[in-house]
């Protein structure tokens, strides 16, 4: 392929963030934080005076790194930085669009490693506990939220395959569920009898009621009262609204397809997730997210505890690469340090 070394910055970051999307097939959150990055990158070398691709160098670029340091930003957030313009110059060089790759030399500092929250099996269990004593009422919304909670520990899947679900891809019999992972990569994932119990009771008394409401036009469930959520969309549900992490195509379908409903009848959005779990965890002890995410962490953690092997749980989690399913083992060595500490009488 010709080089194109007079080609201008910004274009060949336009170039690039297609490819990413096109191409490649990344997720809509992990182009928008490769643009955001990018977008700074081309603003402070215009601000230097370089605005040709070919004019991009390893000193410019470090320079952008030490500034974003000195204006004390995350080491997470430089590393990220790092990370994106080093994706970005590699692809060039791979295309063609320079001779040779600037970044390939470049070295951020380490994002800081915390370890992820995770909620003690004592706590989940008081938490659902509560949860199944407002869905005895068969409020729509109660039951919804049991059931969304109960598949989220019991699976240990991404806030964004949980939207996704459509009712289709659920099997009660089989207790599977299949979802849409990072890189429209589908899997099939096992979850318990307490989750099945609570879908087949949101299937059989929520989700009806919910969607009948919706289709009479009066716009929240019956005897549920609460405003929906920002992130509970229509039908039509807003691109990116489930794509935090998955990017499934499913995302897209009818919001009468959907598994689990917004209150005004739309498929329930990442931000009507986040909501949900996060009024559960607001009060409980611990530092970190309060989010879906904090499930996922929960569950691989006692998954491990219970003696699960690493690779089991990686293929559960739909992890590429078994070093992401590593820092569960982490998690785990903590506790049991912190167990040591209190319990050991020679600690």
């Amino acid at each position: 392929m010709t080089e194109r070394t007079g080609e201008r910055l910004a274009v060949a970051v336009d170039a690039f963030l297609a490819h990413a999307r096109h191409g490649r097939g990344l997720s809509e959150q992990t182009v928008r934080a490769y643009a955001n990055d990018l977008e700074q990158l081309v603003a402070f070398a215009t601000a230097r005076g370089v605005d040709r691709l070919s004019d991009l160098g390893l000193e410019l670029l470090r320079d952008w790194l030490w500034d974003a340091d000195h204006r004390g930003l995350a080491r997470s957030t430089i590393a990220r930085r790092s990370s994106s313009v080093r994706a970005f110059t590699r692809w060039a060089s791979e295309s063609g669009w320079i001779a040779s790759d600037p970044g390939v030399r470049l070295r951020a500092p380490k994002g800081a490693s915390h370890l992820p929250r995770v909620v003690s099996s004592d706590q989940v269990r008081t938490m659902l506990d509560g949860l199944a004593a407002r869905a005895a009422t068969d409020d729509p919304g109660a039951l919804r939220d049991l059931a969304v909670v109960e598949l989220l520990y019991a699976a240990g899947i991404r806030v964004s395959e949980l939207v996704g679900i459509d009712v289709r891809d659920l099997d009660r019999g089989r207790l599977t569920v299949r979802v849409l992972g990072k890189g429209g990569k589908e899997r099939v994932v096992p979850f318990g009898v307490p989750a099945r119990d609570a879908l087949e009771a949101w299937l059989d008394r929520g989700r009806p009621a919910l969607l009948a409401s919706a289709q009479a036009g009066d716009g929240h469930a019956p005897g549920d009262g609460r405003a929906a959520s920002a992130g509970e969309a229509g039908a039509g549900r807003a691109a990116g609204d489930g794509h935090a992490a998955g990017g499934g195509a499913r995302n897209a379908a009818p919001a009468a397809d959907a598994l689990f409903l917004g209150d005004r009848g739309g498929r329930l959005g990442v931000r009507g997730a986040y909501r949900i779990v996060a009024r559960l965890l607001q009060d409980l002890p611990g530092e970190g997210p309060s989010g879906p995410h904090t499930f996922r962490h929960t569950a691989a953690t006692h998954l491990l505890d219970g003696g699960a092997d690493l690779r089991a749980v990686q293929e559960l989690l739909g992890h590429a690469s078994l070093g992401t399913t590593q820092i569960y083992t982490h998690v785990s060595s903590a506790r049991l340090r912190e167990v040591y500490r209190t319990a050991h009488p020679r600690a």
